[in-house]
C-alpha cells in the first residue's frame, strides 16, 4: 500500500478546516441602494461572518431572502420598488427565524419603532455602523435586541405611545408597494408590469389609496410617501 502524499494530507485537512469554519459563520445578506457603503458593510462583516449576497432593491430582498436563508439580514429602509420596513414584514412572514438589523440614515425614533415592529431585531444608524455594527450583529445571534443609543430614548417613547403612521397601517401591503412605485414616479404600467398586475388594477389600487388617505392630488400622495420613508 502507497504511503499518501504529506502535503496532500495537509490541502485536504486545510479544505475540511474551512469549509467547517464556513458553516459555522453565520450567514449574512445585505440590502442597501448604495453600492459604496454595501462594499464596506460586507468588508466589515466578512472576518467574522459568511456574507451570501447583497441586493439593491426591497423586491430583490425578499426573492434573495427565500433563496439564499440567511440567518441575519443588515438592510436599510429607504430601498427603491419596495422599502424596507414592508419587506421586512414580508421576510418574518416567510421565515421568522431570519434576525433583521436595520442599517438607515433615519434618526426618527418613531421609525426606529417601527422597524422593531416590522420584526427587527436590531436598529444601527449608518454614521456609526463602524462601531456599532458587530456589536448589533452580536447581540441578535444571541437571540437579543440592540438599538443605537443615540435614538433609544425616543423609541422607548414611541413604542409606550404605540401610534406610529396610523394612517399608514391602514393600507394593505398591495397598496403599499403600489404607493411605493407611483411615489417613485414609474407610471401606472411600469407599476403593473413590475407587480405583474394590470393598469387597471393599479389605477383601482390608486383610487382606493387616495381615498383611505383622504388625498386629492398626486402631489399628496408623494408627500405622504416621503413623510412615511416609503422613498427617500
Amino acid at each position: 500500500m502507497n504511503r499518501a502524499d504529506p502535503d496532500a494530507i495537509t490541502e485536504y485537512g486545510d479544505a475540511l478546516t474551512i469549509d467547517w469554519r464556513n458553516q459555522l459563520m453565520a450567514r449574512v445578506l445585505i440590502a442597501d441602494d448604495h453600492t459604496l457603503i454595501a462594499d464596506a458593510f460586507q468588508k466589515l462583516l466578512e472576518p467574522a461572518y459568511a456574507v451570501v449576497g447583497s441586493v439593491s432593491d426591497g423586491r430583490a430582498l425578499i426573492a434573495a431572502a427565500r433563496d439564499l436563508r440567511p440567518d441575519v439580514i443588515v438592510l436599510d429602509i429607504a430601498m427603491p420598488l419596495l422599502n424596507g420596513l414592508d419587506a421586512a414584514r414580508a421576510i418574518k412572514k416567510m421565515d421568522p427565524s431570519i434576525k433583521l438589523v436595520f442599517v438607515t440614515v433615519t434618526e426618527d425614533a418613531d421609525i426606529a419603532a417601527e422597524a422593531f415592529r416590522a420584526g427587527g431585531s436590531a436598529y444601527v444608524l449608518k454614521r456609526s455602523a463602524g462601531a456599532e455594527l458587530m456589536t448589533a450583529m452580536d447581540e441578535v445571534l444571541h437571540h437579543r435586541s440592540y438599538m443605537t443609543p443615540l435614538v433609544t430614548d425616543g423609541v422607548v417613547q414611541s413604542l409606550m405611545r404605540s401610534r406610529v403612521d396610523a394612517k399608514a397601517r391602514t393600507l394593505t401591503t398591495r397598496q403599499c408597494e403600489v404607493l411605493q412605485l407611483l411615489a417613485e414616479g414609474k407610471s401606472m404600467k411600469e407599476a403593473a408590469d413590475i407587480l405583474q398586475i394590470s393598469t387597471a388594477t393599479i389605477a383601482f389600487h390608486k383610487y382606493r389609496i387616495m381615498e383611505q388617505l383622504r388625498i386629492k392630488t398626486s402631489a399628496e400622495l408623494i408627500r405622504f410617501a416621503v413623510h412615511h420613508h416609503l422613498v427617500s
